[in-house]
């Protein structure tokens, strides 16, 4: 997990500028040269941090699978989506804002998650401690194409991935695998992260009334987890409490930032950057362990 928001990052950090820009109709070289220079120098980085880094302590061996579907009730799965996602979503709008035309900005600039993160798994299967996972590589293939078939058929994102984050006591107990600290937490501990499907409410319930900003979002997250499969009874040579582990299905309100327009690029980049992220906002819940719960705010 962890690694794979250093590569999202990379791409993201990078593509912001484009994101503030407007796209433009006929082809621009320098743009292209741009764009694809970014790209490289992205999955260069990405390449070379995992290999030089990442993997540094660990030992190469042959190529080998690791079924990990039923880890973290799936909640890496859908990072791993999430993260396609957005990728893809640079991708494409780097291309469009080179005057590539649609479909190739589709197609090639669209398939960009799917790119990214392959060397990942590739990596994974061929270091001891990890393994090629084919859970993963449909979860990004899955990310990819949520984009991909939305712009191809609807032209615009009706359906949008967004990421919500609030720490849990989980990672006091089982620091190791859950974060040493609050940074660490919010790329390792499952337990803090939900994934949201936010779908422009409009689109569902057409409106005039109702504002381009307001969305509905679906949200799955996960609880009790320690560890990625099952829970330990011993950490660090103490025996710890017994935690049910449990899945959250959430609804909630929430804002697309996309939707205010402005003629500030540097606001334009900011609303694009707020958009990964769902609003804080009340929602209903249903709760594998507990059943309904409602929540005044849901972070």
């Amino acid at each position: 997990m962890r690694k794979l928001f250093i590569v999202l990052a990379l791409g993201l950090i990078l593509a912001h500028p484009i994101y503030a820009q407007k796209d433009t109709t006929t082809f621009n070289k320098k743009r292209f040269r741009i764009s694809v220079g970014l790209t490289a120098t992205a999955y260069t980085a990405g390449v070379l941090y995992l290999s030089e880094v990442w993997y540094r302590d660990h030992e190469r061996v042959p190529l080998h699978w690791y079924n990990d579907n039923a880890g973290w009730q799936q909640m890496d799965k859908a990072a791993h989506a999430y993260i396609a996602y957005h990728q893809s979503r640079a991708g494409y709008e780097m291309l469009k804002w080179s005057g590539v035309n649609q479909n190739t900005a589709i197609f090639l600039g669209g398939s960009l998650g799917f790119i990214f993160q392959l060397p990942i798994e590739i990596f994974d299967g061929i270091y001891e401690g990890y393994g090629f996972s084919w859970g993963d590589v449909y979860a990004n293939t899955a990310g990819s194409l949520l984009f991909m078939l939305q712009q191809k058929f609807a032209d615009e994102q009706i359906i949008k991935m967004k990421f919500s984050y609030y720490p849990t006591p989980y990672s006091k107990v089982n620091p190791r695998i859950l974060g040493e600290n609050a940074l660490e937490s919010l790329f390792t501990d499952y337990n803090a992260q939900t994934y949201w499907l936010s779908i422009g409410l409009n689109k569902l319930i057409p409106d005039e009334i109702i504002p381009n900003w307001l969305n509905i979002a679906v949200g799955y997250s996960g609880g009790g987890m320690l560890s990625d499969f099952e829970n330990p009874r011993w950490i660090g040579g103490k025996r710890i409490a017994e935690y049910a582990r449990y899945r959250q299905f959430l609804l909630s309100p929430d804002i697309d930032y996309t939707q205010f327009k402005t003629n500030s690029k540097f606001l334009n980049g900011l609303f694009e950057a707020l958009n990964l992220t769902k609003f804080p906002a009340p929602a209903i819940e249903y709760n594998t362990e507990y059943g309904w719960v409602l929540h005044f705010i849901y972070l």
